[in-house]
């Protein structure tokens, strides 16, 4: 009894029930946990402390790593128990699972053989061994002049490269810093002193609304926890008048890219993207195929000038 106690009584704090949702997600250093949650490594470890002596979280030292997950077999069923009758659409808890599969995401991109043989000139689409250049080239397609441009996930920098000559003033966000580092060594040198780069969440771009003529999501959707935020919040920084476009996986069936690559969704269809952009207030225009190992859809979008 002294046991089931000291578990429950080390469970009932808001922040280590959200630490125990997220184990159920798989393993998280603490690092991961700090970006997940906002909070400090000295206040998590200590929460992390707690869960552990009572046995509701396992710690496992991995090289310089040390990871936290569920206990496994009957060990771990309290803490089953528990997570199962939080409830799923609390915001708080929300929040976590969206920036979790954001963290696991980009664990799996920079873990890539791919992204550690090629550095800078990894991308996800040449890891995949798809058409990048005829991508490229129906993107270009669809760019004309602008003004301004926001690359939501921009990774190492690709797109900026690749339009940089076509606008006056870039700017690309991603959440993980090892790809800006890339990106900032890519878009070095004069030719690209009108290109920027910074640490951004996609849910919550830190941009003024409607500043920007063209945005494009490139490769990101299929990793994130809500699609439909991500459209949004790429919408609310677009101008009246402005161009989404969505560059990202055909429906498929290859259901091993998500054990890979952290891949949230299998692909969007031309029916669940028209969707999207419409329930975020944008007018859809016809999509460009790209064939390939897996095809490649290429999906503008213009948000209403009134």
């Amino acid at each position: 009894m002294d046991q089931l106690l000291a578990s429950l009584r080390a469970a009932a704090e808001p922040t280590r029930l959200r630490l125990l949702a997220l184990a159920a997600r798989g393993a998280f250093c603490v690092m991961e946990f700090t970006e997940i949650l906002g909070q400090s490594q000295p206040r998590l470890s200590r929460h992390l402390k707690l869960l552990c002596e009572c046995g509701l979280l396992h710690r496992v030292r991995e090289g310089t790593n040390v990871w936290f997950a569920l206990p496994t077999g009957p060990d771990g069923d309290l803490a089953r128990d528990l997570i199962a009758r939080l409830p799923q659409d609390d915001p708080t808890l929300e929040t976590d699972r969206r920036q979790a599969a954001r963290v696991l995401a980009e664990r799996a991109r920079e873990a890539s053989e791919s992204f550690q043989r090629r550095g800078a000139d990894w991308d996800e689409m040449r890891a995949l061994e798809l058409p990048a250049a005829h991508v490229e080239a129906a993107l270009l397609g669809l760019i004309p002049a602008a003004n301004n441009l926001l690359d939501v996930g921009t990774g190492t920098g690709r797109v900026l490269e690749l339009l940089a000559p076509r606008v006056k003033q870039a700017l690309g966000v991603d959440a993980s810093k090892a790809m800006l580092a890339l990106a900032r060594s890519r878009l070095s040198g004069e030719t690209f002193a009108h290109c920027a780069v910074r640490q951004a969440d996609m849910y919550r771009l830190p941009l003024a609304n409607a500043s920007f003529d063209t945005a494009v999501l490139q490769m990101v959707l299929h990793y994130a926890e809500d699609p439909a935020g991500v459209i949004a919040e790429a919408t609310r920084v677009l101008r009246p008048g402005g161009r989404l476009i969505v560059i990202d996986l055909a429906a498929h069936d290859r259901t091993d890219l998500g054990a890979k690559l952290a891949h949230r969704w299998p692909g969007f269809s031309d029916e669940a993207m028209r969707d999207l952009l419409a329930a975020a207030g944008l007018r859809s225009a016809e999509p460009v195929n790209v064939p390939g190992p897996l095809d490649v859809r290429l999906w503008p979008a213009e948000r209403p000038s009134v």
